[in-house]
């Protein structure tokens, strides 16, 4: 994990002191500081206006359809970046669909805006989650004893309710910051400069090896900074109960008048997030000829899982040891070896491929856009995805059960593997599953590191959109919104059996 980063700051500082200087202290990146801040800052003001009522009004609310509310927070997670980016493109101009079906030609977003726009739908959801579960386990005792206080609803909420929430919305705004830092697809299809579109650019025009190492280190110093933020914002700030007291049931909030304006707002997202993107999707695969575009689509959608599907494998060999360190043998060594696994998932992904591109040409010459790297890529990068379902799965296994066999004769190793492992199965196919539909859909690692020639379903849908030709990127970007919506639809009957 570490060595292609250390080769990545070898080949930055490779360079004489006037060039060096010229390098990081031009004005282009003011520019692409200036940009990549504005955007992260605008998507998470964006995500807080919907995540933080949609959250409250499926936890706390007496609103029909609570749960229909909450698949919809869950929903965008179904389309990628460049799929979005893509469905909303589509949508205007003369030849597009809202031109087609209601006669408005609207001019094609892209720059800030679009980007904003597409970025916001895609990320909420990282948002929702967070603070859904934190509303979910919130005590209501506390607001209780607020509004005995003399407090009405509305300062009970600022006063109690939104510091309460910090920890969950720190944890979802730096999910959201990570995300727009790392993003490729959707600035390099709106042509608004961050950082990642600089470095796309850097790599396939100049190619200055320099400056992309030095481009790659600016993103890494900004996704450092956010972690750093956010450990410093939460530190030894204490959130639980500390008096005794058992907790009040959940009581739900008549919204009286605002109930109309929350049904408003529940549907325009629906419209905006889910209907004019599948819309857009579906109304370019009509005019797709499939006869044209079916052998490219299967090659692809082939590339996909043979990258996809050996990653996945990987990825959960190399988890399973690490939860099963950090779970089993808790000691000062062991935590920090379980978060090395999320140095990569915190890399933004450009950066990250990048590095294995200087890595490879100076180390093995033959790893060099090779299927192999490729998949060595994506299991590092995904790695920290696989653990979270293994730990669960760790902690539901009862370490008795190795002890009472180790106790009748099995080796340590013996009762793992006859023990524990059996329990650990709806983990590794969790967390195997997982890996296999990220990877499907990663675009970044893909573009950089991809065997020459070797299309994936991610790299088809993002070229041909690039190249405006929305009929033939249809049916690419409809093959991996399907399969998106399968790790969705997984969420979707957890929560309904849940609720």
């Amino acid at each position: 994990m570490l060595l292609p980063l250390i080769y990545l700051v070898i080949r930055a500082f490779g360079a004489s002191p006037d060039m060096l200087s010229n390098v990081v202290f031009r004005e282009r990146n003011l520019r692409l500081l200036g940009n990549t801040l504005l955007l992260a800052a605008a998507v998470l003001v964006v995500d807080t206006l919907i995540a933080l009522p949609m959250a409250y009004l499926s936890v706390r609310c007496k609103i029909v359809g609570r749960r229909a509310i909450t698949i919809l927070g869950v929903l965008p997670l179904a389309i990628p970046g460049y799929v979005m980016a893509y469905a909303f493109m589509g949508l205007g101009g003369f030849n597009g669909s809202l031109n087609e079906w209601f006669g408005i030609a609207l001019p094609r977003i892209s720059g800030f805006w679009g980007s904003l726009l597409v970025l916001s739908l895609c990320t909420f959801p990282y948002l929702y989650l967070n603070l859904r579960t934190a509303l979910l386990g919130m005590d209501q005792s506390i607001e209780e004893a607020s509004r005995s206080l003399g407090h009405d609803a509305k300062s009970t909420f600022t006063k109690v309710v939104l510091p309460q929430l910090r920890p969950a919305y720190l944890a979802g705004g730096l999910l959201v910051s990570l995300h727009v830092f790392g993003d490729f697809g959707t600035v390099s299809l709106m042509r608004f400069e961050t950082f990642s579109y600089a470095l796309y650019l850097q790599y396939i025009s100049a190619y200055d090896r320099i400056y992309a190492a030095w481009l790659a280190l600016m993103l890494l110093g900004l996704t450092t900074a956010a972690l750093v933020l956010e450990y410093r914002l939460l530190k030894k700030a204490i959130f639980h109960r500390l008096g005794r007291g058992a907790a009040r049931a959940k009581t739900y909030l008549e919204l009286g008048p605002w109930k109309p304006v929350a049904y408003i707002f529940v549907t325009v997202l629906f419209i905006v997030a889910i209907v004019l993107p599948v819309s857009s999707i579906t109304f370019w695969v009509n005019q797709t000829a499939f006869v044209n575009v079916a052998g490219d689509l299967w090659e692809s959608f082939g590339n996909s899982v043979k990258a996809s599907a050996p990653a996945a494998v990987l990825t959960t060999l190399l988890a399973l040891p690490l939860a099963y360190i950090g779970v089993r043998y808790k000691t000062k060594l062991s935590n920090p070896i379980e978060r090395v696994a999320y140095l990569g998932y915190a890399t933004p992904p450009l950066a990250f491929a990048l590095a294995f591109v200087f890595f490879s040409l100076y180390v093995s010459t033959a790893l060099y856009q090779s299927l192999l790297l490729l998949i060595i890529v994506y299991s590092l990068h995904f790695l920290a995805e696989a653990i979270g379902p293994l730990r669960s799965a760790l902690y539901q296994a009862p370490p008795q059960l190795e002890e009472a066999a180790q106790s009748m004769g099995y080796s340590s190793t013996k009762s793992f593997f006859k023990v524990t492992l059996p329990l650990l199965r709806g983990g590794i196919i969790a967390a195997s599953s997982l890996v296999f539909l990220s990877a499907m859909k990663e675009l970044s690692i893909t573009f950089l590191l991809s065997p020459i020639g070797f299309n994936t379903l991610a790299l088809s849908a993002w070229s041909y959109t690039g190249e405006a030709m929305f009929d033939k990127a249809a049916p690419f970007a409809l093959t991996i919104l399907l399969f998106s919506a399968l790790f969705v639809g997984f969420l979707f009957t957890k929560e309904w059996k849940k609720t």
